[in-house]
């Protein structure tokens, strides 16, 4: 049996540290005047105390190196413990949520997901929209420091391809894990306030403009209405695009680039994959929209721009209700919704690099068929790629399709029609956002999906944001052998 007090302590402080941060939003409806406060201080009271007392409990365990298990059990932990706490918020407060909504709600910010079950959004209080975008902004960071630190250590969807670029190993994890935060950190709080900024000159209110660069720098697309980013546009648009793209790049290369090291950042093979894939899907459905529905050539682009960099990226905004624009434009947007940015970013979904390592393991087949005797090997980046990474990729993109197709049925069990099923299990899983169709697209939300459905969906979002492979390790059985 292995010790579970180093995760039980990792765990309790960040539970902690969630009910501290709820201050702030009671700090914002006690100045305005609106006694949402209360449920806040309500909230933030119980969930310190569970954690300091839970992260006490276990404080006298060897927290510097954790085994494997530990590793796993941590990793899932954290976001499953998290979104418990952060639903209280909605349940004691105005909404005065089911248990359920508040739970799909929180998972959805924690994960950067980014799909809502609220309505009404310009009359909820301050606070609580503070709160949909500090939950986003911290699962943002919080993914940044999981995708860094703990998936290459697991070996988790060829993630170890990353292991050691940019930071040293230092064979400790949890001590790994506070140097790239740290330094990370310091990144993320700068494209934050540089977003906010650029919003509010650009017209936005100081409080909009301060989530909104929250929620667009975390990649996650709460907005403050229920119109998501369709009030804004213009010069807005484009700002949003340029810290969407930033987010989806990998965050180490921003730390190389302020280290001094800018030719990585401009060499790398992601970032030049995932520009040319937002270039490719901008044009084809800018195209369209000026050829197919003759919409004019600066507003086409704007709104394909938009709308495709944010599916892409998985921050899941809409400008306008690309539903409208025909057939062809929804299923490139609903497949670059499957693609997503770099690994190490805020994005989400399957990442550019797993797309470049099956491309590559494809070519080195079929030269290999053309030339039995040759030595062919996949590369990335100028360097060969092991059999062992090239398996992870080939098993995470096997689980991701199982999973997606189990999702379906299971979402067409609770009732949902097929296009429902299918864009509901895909949005969840790869955390993007909206799916299609008038319920859950891009001008509805999940508010009027039953408790089943949105109990899959919590699922859905949960194993997605954890790379899958994270939480279906913890049920098998030679997991719990050690």
């Amino acid at each position: 049996m292995f010790d579970l007090r180093p995760v039980g302590y990792v765990i309790g402080l960040l539970v902690a540290a969630l009910g501290v941060s709820m201050l702030v939003p009671m700090a914002i409806d006690w100045l305005s005047g609106s006694d949402h406060w209360r449920p806040f201080l309500a909230a933030s009271t119980l969930t310190t105390i569970t954690g300091g007392l839970t992260a006490l409990a276990c404080a006298n365990a060897e927290r510097d190196r954790l085994s494997i298990q530990q590793t796993f059990l941590l990793t899932t932990g954290v976001w499953l413990a998290l979104p418990v706490f952060a639903a209280l918020p909605f349940v004691l407060g105005a909404t005065e949520s089911e248990y359920i909504d508040a739970f799909f709600e929180a998972m959805s910010g924690l994960t950067t997901t980014g799909s809502t079950v609220l309505t009404n959004l310009e009359q909820l209080p301050d606070g609580l929209l503070l709160w949909r975008g500090l939950m986003q902004w911290f699962g943002g960071i919080g993914i940044i420091v999981v995708a860094m630190v703990f998936l290459p250590e697991l070996r988790i969807g060829g993630m170890q391809i990353f292991r050691s670029e940019g930071f040293e190993t230092l064979g400790k994890i949890l001590p790994r894990a506070t140097q790239i935060a740290s330094r990370i950190s310091v990144i993320y709080l700068t494209l934050t306030s540089v977003c906010a900024l650029t919003y509010f000159i650009l017209g936005m209110q100081p409080f909009d403009a301060v989530v909104h660069s929250m929620t667009t720098v975390a990649t996650g697309g709460f907005a403050n209405t229920d119109a998501s980013f369709s009030e804004y546009s213009g010069a807005i648009e484009y700002a949003a695009v340029v810290f969407m793209l930033l987010a989806a790049l990998p965050f180490v290369r921003f730390v190389q680039f302020m280290a001094g090291s800018a030719r990585p950042l401009f060499v790398d093979p992601q970032v030049r994959a995932f520009f040319g894939t937002v270039a490719g899907v901008v044009l084809l459905v800018a195209a369209w929209k000026m050829l197919a529905i003759d919409t004019p050539s600066e507003e086409a682009f704007r709104k394909s721009l938009f709308n495709s960099v944010s599916i892409l990226t998985g921050t899941g905004y809409a400008s306008e209700d690309y539903m409208l624009w025909g057939p062809f434009p929804v299923v490139v947007l609903f497949f670059a919704g499957l693609i997503g940015g770099c690994a190490g970013s805020t994005s989400c979904s399957i990442k550019i690099f797993r797309y470049q390592l099956l491309f590559a393991s494809i070519l080195s087949q079929i030269r290999r068929i053309r030339t039995p005797h040759g030595l062919f090997a996949p590369r990335f980046g100028g360097r060969p790629v092991s059999e062992d990474v090239l398996s992870s990729v080939m098993a995470f993109f096997v689980m991701f399709t199982v999973s997606l197709g189990i999702l379906s049925v299971m979402l067409a069990m609770t009732g949902l029609d097929f296009i429902t099923s299918v864009s509901g299990a895909a949005t969840a899983l790869g955390n993007i956002g909206p799916g299609l169709g008038d319920e859950i697209g891009p001008t509805g939300n999940f508010a009027e999906l039953n408790d089943s459905a949105k109990g899959v969906l919590i699922v859905a979002m949960f194993i997605g944001r954890l790379e899958l492979m994270v939480v279906f390790a913890i049920f098998t059985r030679r997991f719990w052998q050690g």
